[in-house]
């Protein structure tokens, strides 16, 4: 289309067609080579014509200038004729055919297609073109003969030779001299009064064929009639005999070319008085339009001071004429000029500087008079005639834009703005000014405008003057290509949104001629046709006789230049902040594995794409967004219709109504179906975003569950404390094992893996997807992928399985996704780590920073620009950034299977009294074809729970921690013997006996089998192996029925010798079994019966060194009974007691400050650990009266107190007192003597030291009531002196009591040293009975 650059007025068009069948490579390689003559210079072109005829246009051959060629390849429509006197300078001047010749082609078939090409282009009667040449370019070198035999007129041999340039700008100089000479002709015609009233008849006239125009005024006057002038077509011949036009009359100006005109040319420009020129031409008519027409004609002949000249006169003209329309065509004409005299004059930034105005500013204001000349020119009756007047007023606005623009964009007045604007080529001229990277910085285009003095806004100011009712009369050719001119300098002034206007605009107009062209072309069906189904089939007219479906046909649809018109459309949506290529349309692929795999950046796209900022007014979206999918579905192109539904979808989901939402997904649904249909291999691809909210792994039955194991547990079965604690960690905070506990999960070779994909839908309808399944690395994992539905506005879990055929890290990267009529699309979804995290909260932290803020300006707001700046700027951070976590599976080797078979327990519910022993079977079996070689039972109960979550709260004492790990670890509900494991062959069973214990407030337990075929040959130099657990849960009843309190020790009694001789005849007593009364103490605690059936209750003493002995009770329902049975004191040396209170599991032992003093703690553990040696020597069990069930009674329970302490511990020394009279010993072996009053008596006191080391003793000695009794020397502080151990002493004492009465003599004995037996004492006493009668 028309460039309409600023000189095309003084631009001779020369029409260029292709003639004969000539490829379309060699046309454009052989019209550039034409085009390269953008201008000539007018010294350059002959001056002389051939038949001698007279031209006033043609230039002298000294003269200076040049003429400005243009050659444009499509001719002005034929509705444009009516302007071929208004603007000459927009129809080709001349025509060149282009051809290709070689020795067998025949150069009259050449002219003859050069003629009918010529017929078709032109309609008869047409002034244009005024010359017409076939250049015929050799192909090979000599091979054709240049000199043509045939009367051929106008067909020329374009020789294949080395400066073959050169010789086509003497052929262009030669047809630019027709040209001129032909401006001769016409002038002659329209110099006659005929054609002068032909030329003011209307406000567009048009001349007739110049065979009907009456000769020339001075026709008679000329020596001889110009000779025959060959015609070229089938216009009238303005040159056969018959009609011949004489030169005008000659009219005198005082030019300084007129000097040098030829004798034989006749000059029009002499010095002649007005009246004479008006009587020469007829005075019915203005002849204001015939000087018009001469101005144009020398400014197409690049005489521009001839032009100016003409020019001036018209004007003298219009101004006292109302002929608004011409007046404002010689202004334009005047305009041109003077840029075309200033650049040939050389005019530029260093000699063009005016302090009073621009120089432009006349050019501009002339401009400007004339856009207002249009504008007063009346409306003309005939339609096509408005149009072309609106045409002539939006091209006279565009010249003024393009002055504006010229100098604006080429930084002020000087050869770059006249470049711009005299530009003849098919194409306009952009300033380097604009073509830089950085032609659309603000700061680039505002500097512009403080160079120039020319601010982009009154450029946009003065190009607004033909949007409006102008735009409304244009037609739709006309319409589109000033639109499109309009959309460029709005574009380069940086003004995009208004370009996106315009160009709305444009596609709409494209719209009307596509609709009006298929109409014309016939493809819209009969109505008398049903319409088809949407394939584009339609019924050709039947034969007579036959009905309608008899025959389809579709018809061939054309889609050259749909890309043009799509590229278009997003252009426009992208400027209102809409990516219709959010959405990619490819090639259709099944491929799995994509050649560029999801970078960092796919990632967060879609994860931070709902934080970026809105940009665009949303209702204006919405509607365009509407008229994108209308034209992409008018071209049609259905994946492209696809793609642009979806793609609004994608970005504006959060604005579109739900009915919008379902009617562009319904749209793109069937555009998909339709591409298919007609085999497009185009697709779309994956548009919902990031429909995976999350992916893992499907917990696996506990019986399937693989375990990874040390090989060295193998050899701690036995240990029972791990294994009942579940393997506790002796830490109570171990990191390592937290960092264990997440690691890689665990599953088996060749066994189910099921995962759990959470999908999300956004919109409105159900989404589907055609194809879902995951993306793995590293071992093959063999799965089906789905087709699934996802609900509207949900969150929607789907489970895939499949299987890992082979041992090693399986990687769970994401899920590859389809929807139907797309290509599949891989999401990953890298593990939600810390750093992952953090690394997220900073982009999001960034992104919310810029939303609101004023730091991009225009179109920079958009997201992808935003985007592709901050990409630009962090390419050197994203080549260090982190890398990806995916979900990660460890592929073991393949297990065994083991299942319980049956048991020995009714209805999975076990029923125990307190402290009873049983035992149940299990019967194993092995389901799979592995040999199971390892097995191992872990038990569970509910009394576990509570007593580590009381030892990791460490809030007990140290005697209750002892005391529940003791529970813990001897006192468990289930135990078995690791001597009953073997080897369970393939669909083998296997029996094993467990014991069970009753424990009060035990309700349920669990039995844990774990498995493995530890000796497996793939992993004989791992140091793990795989184990798995099948579990047993029982409902355990456990009855409370016997309770202990009141445990107490006591001193044991003194039996005299008598009773001593009667123990033999007491069957009870001699059960006790015990020999002498010395370091002897009798055990008693009381047992309660609260149950309902009696039990049979015995305390067993076991000592080292003494025989065992028994006591058993019978103790009924409801009743107490306190058992008794005497335990040998005992004595623990300083190295059991210096140790502290242990714990007898691997948990961390934990320091507490303690107020105890340092003798309180060692009383403390004097007592924990007399009483773990007392519970070590007496036991408690039970048996069901007339029953079969026995038990266990605890004594645990029971505290020791610091009197028991004192009676059990052995004392440090046996002290024993005896009275003697001279007649000898008084009742000795008893307790009680009788002596005599006032007479004295010895008192022995015999020490025995019972230590295990020499030790010095003191003996202290009493008497009550002392004031009764003399003695002889001191009672207290005796020295005993340094006794071996069991070395015996003996001390004397004479006594006399003075009165009868009771006297109580004890005697108390206490070690001597800085020892910790310093404190510790042995106590004896005697009582002395004295009577009267003694």
């Amino acid at each position: 289309m028309d460039t309409h650059a600023f000189a095309s007025l003084a631009h001779v068009r020369i029409l260029l067609i292709p003639v004969g069948l000539i490829p379309q490579s060699l046309f454009a390689a052989y019209t550039e080579e034409i085009r390269s003559f953008e201008s000539i210079r007018l010294g350059e072109i002959p001056a002389e014509t051939r038949d001698g005829r007279a031209a006033r246009f043609l230039p002298n051959p000294l003269s200076k200038g040049n003429l400005l060629i243009s050659f444009p390849t499509h001719p002005p429509p034929q509705s444009h004729s009516i302007l071929s006197l208004v603007r000459p300078s927009h129809f080709p001047l001349a025509v060149i055919g282009v051809a290709t010749c070689s020795q067998t082609d025949s150069l009259k078939s050449l002219y003859t297609q050069f003629n009918a090409s010529l017929a078709d282009v032109f309609p008869s009667g047409s002034i244009y073109p005024l010359v017409k040449n076939c250049y015929a370019f050799e192909e090979i070198e000599g091979s054709v003969n240049l000199d043509l035999d045939e009367d051929l007129p106008g067909l020329v041999i374009v020789p294949r030779i080395t400066n073959r340039k050169l010789h086509i700008g003497t052929l262009i100089g030669d047809l630019c001299s027709q040209i001129m000479t032909e401006f001769e002709v016409l002038v002659q015609a329209l110099e006659t009064p005929l054609g002068n009233e032909y030329l003011n008849a209307s406000l567009m006239p048009l001349l007739p064929p110049l065979s009907e125009l009456p000769s020339s005024l001075n026709s008679t006057s000329k020596v001889d009639s110009p000779p025959a002038f060959a015609s070229h077509n089938s216009q009238p011949d303005m040159s056969r005999p018959s009609f011949t036009l004489g030169a005008a009359p000659t009219i005198k100006r005082n030019v300084s070319s007129a000097s040098n005109t030829p004798s034989h040319r006749q000059s029009t420009l002499g010095v002649q008085a007005q009246k004479k020129r008006l009587s020469t031409i007829g005075s019915s008519s203005s002849h204001g339009r015939l000087y018009k027409m001469l101005g144009d004609f020398f400014l197409l002949s690049g005489r521009t001071e001839d032009a100016t000249m003409w020019y001036n006169e018209a004007v003298q003209l219009f101004r006292s004429s109302q002929d608004p329309l011409w007046y404002a065509c010689t202004l334009e004409g005047m305009a041109t000029v003077a840029i075309i005299e200033a650049w040939s004059a050389g005019h530029g930034l260093h000699n063009s500087a005016n302090a009073v105005k621009e120089p432009w500013t006349d050019v501009s204001d002339r401009l400007q008079q004339a856009v207002n000349l249009y504008q007063k020119t009346p409306s003309p009756d005939v339609e096509q005639m408005h149009s072309l007047l609106a045409f002539l007023y939006c091209g006279c606005v565009l010249r003024q834009t393009s002055l504006l623009f010229a100098v604006w964009s080429s930084k002020g007045w000087g050869p770059l703005a006249f470049t711009t604007m005299l530009q003849p080529g098919p194409k306009p001229h952009i300033p380097p000014t604009l073509t830089s990277d950085d032609k659309d910085n603000w700061l680039n285009l505002e500097r512009l405008s403080a160079v120039t003095g020319i601010s982009r806004a009154s450029v946009s100011a003065v190009l607004t003057q033909l949007h409006g009712p102008w735009l409304l009369h244009l037609g739709q050719r006309e319409r589109i290509n000033i639109l499109e001119i309009v959309a460029s300098f709005y574009a380069c002034l940086g003004y995009k949104r208004k370009e996106a206007y315009i160009l709305r605009e444009v596609l709409g107009c494209l719209l009307d001629l596509m609709v009006c062209g298929r109409e014309e072309d016939g493809v819209s069906q009969p109505s008398t046709v049903p319409q088809s189904a949407g394939l584009g089939i339609h019924n050709v007219h039947p034969v007579a006789g036959t009905g309608w479906g008899s025959v389809g046909v579709r018809m061939s649809e054309s889609s050259d230049g749909n890309p043009s018109v799509l590229r278009l459309l997003k252009h426009v949506c992208k400027v209102l902040g809409i990516n219709l290529e959010s959405v990619g349309l490819v090639q259709d692929t099944k491929k799995r594995v994509l050649d560029h795999p999801p970078s960092l950046s796919d990632y967060d796209e879609d994860i931070i794409e709902e934080l970026r900022e809105p940009c665009g007014w949303p209702e204006l979206q919405v509607g365009v967004v509407r008229e994108a999918v209308a034209v992409a579905e008018a071209l049609p192109d259905f994946p492209t219709v696809a793609q642009f539904a979806l793609s609004s979808l994608k970005s504006l989901q959060s604005v579109l109504t739900p009915g919008d939402q379902y009617h562009l997904y319904s749209t793109a649904s069937r555009a998909l179906i339709t591409a298919r249909r007609r085999g497009d291999p185009r697709a779309v691809e994956y548009w919902s975003g990031r429909p995976i909210v999350s992916i893992s792994i499907a917990p696996l039955p506990a019986i399937r569950i693989p375990v990874e194991k040390p090989r060295s547990i193998k050899h701690k079965v036995k240990d029972l404390k791990p294994l009942i604690q579940g393997i506790v960690d002796p830490f109570l905070y171990n990191p390592r094992k937290a960092a264990t506990g997440k690691g890689r999960s665990l599953v088996v070779q060749n066994e189910v893996l099921e995962f759990v994909i959470t999908l999300q839908n956004p919109y409105i309808f159900d989404l589907e997807l055609h194809e879902l399944s995951l993306s793995t690395s590293g071992v093959s994992f063999e799965s089906q992928p789905l087709r699934v539905v996802i609900p509207a506005n949900t969150l929607h879990q789907v489970v895939l399985s499949g299987r890992a055929t082979a041992t090693g890290v399986l990687t769970i990267r994401g899920c590859f996704v389809q929807a139907p009529g797309g290509v599949i699309r891989e999401y990953i979804l890298p593990l939600y780590t810390s750093e992952e995290e953090e690394r997220l909260a900073r982009k999001r932290r960034a992104i919310n920073s810029e939303n609101g803020r004023s730091k991009y300006s225009g179109l920079d707001r958009h997201s992808w620009t935003k985007a592709r700046k901050h990409d630009s700027t962090q390419s050197v951070e994203g080549s260090g950034g982190p890398s990806f976590r995916f979900l990660e599976c460890k592929v073991v080797p393949e297990q065994p299977l083991l299942r319980i078979r049956r048991t020995s327990v009714t209805h999975g519910a076990l029923m125990l009294y307190d402290g009873e022993q049983s035992t149940i079977r299990l019967a194993l079996e092995n389901v799979s074809p592995i040999t199971v070689d390892f097995l191992h039972f872990a038990f569970e109960d509910s009394t576990i729970e509570p007593a580590q979550k009381a030892l990791a709260d460490g809030n007990l004492s140290v005697f209750e921690t002892y005391e529940t790990e003791y529970n813990l670890i001897h006192r468990p509900v289930f135990s078995w013997d690791q001597d009953d494991a073997k080897t369970i062959a393939p669909n083998q069973n296997l029996s094993l006996t467990l014991g069970c214990f009753g424990k009060v407030g035990c309700a349920n337990g669990t039995i844990h089998i774990s498995y493995s075929h530890a000796e497996d040959p793939n992993l004989e130099d791992s140091s793990v192996f795989y184990i798995r657990q099948v579990s047993y849960p029982l409902m355990v009843t456990v009855y409370h029925m016997l309770e202990c309190n009141g445990m107490d020790l006591l001193q044991f009694p003194s039996y005299s010798k008598s009773l001593r001789r009667n123990i033999s005849r007491n069957s009870r007593l001699s059960t006790l079994q015990f020999e002498e009364d010395a370091g002897w103490c009798l055990f008693s605690i009381e047992v309660r019966n609260t149950y309902g059936s009696p039990f049979d209750v015995t305390l067993v003493r076991t000592q080292d060194g003494e025989t065992t002995a028994s006591s058993t009770t019978t103790i009924p329902p409801g009743s107490v009974s306190r058992l008794v049975i005497p335990m040998k004191k005992i004595l623990l040396g300083e190295s059991v007691l210096s140790k502290p209170i242990p714990t007898l599991s691997d948990r961390q032992f934990v320091v507490t400050q303690s107020s105890l003093s340092q003798s309180e703690q060692k009383a403390q553990r004097e007592l924990f650990w007399y009483r773990e040696e007392l519970f070590k020597c007496v036991h408690g069990r039970w048996h069901e009266t007339g029953g079969t069930r026995l038990g266990e009674l605890s004594f645990r329970a029971q505290r020791m107190s610091l009197p028991m302490l004192e009676v059990f511990r052995l004392d440090i020394a046996q002290v024993s007192l005896s009275l003697y009279s001279s007649d000898g010993a008084m009742d000795e072996g008893t307790s009680r003597h009788y002596p005599k009053i006032n007479e004295f008596v010895q008192l022995r006191a015999t020490i025995v030291n019972l230590m295990p080391s020499s030790l010095v003793f003191t003996l202290d000695l009493e008497t009550n009531p002392s004031e009764h009794v003399i003695y002889e020397g001191v009672l207290t502080d005796i020295p005993v002196g340094r006794l071996e151990s069991g070395e015996s002493k003996e001390i004397t004492t004479a006594i006399c009591f003075l009165t009868s009465g009771h006297f109580e003599i004890s005697a108390l004995v206490r070690g001597f040293g800085k020892t910790e037996t310093d404190s510790r004492v042995a106590r004896t006493h005697i009582t002395a009975i004295l009577r009267e009668d003694t």
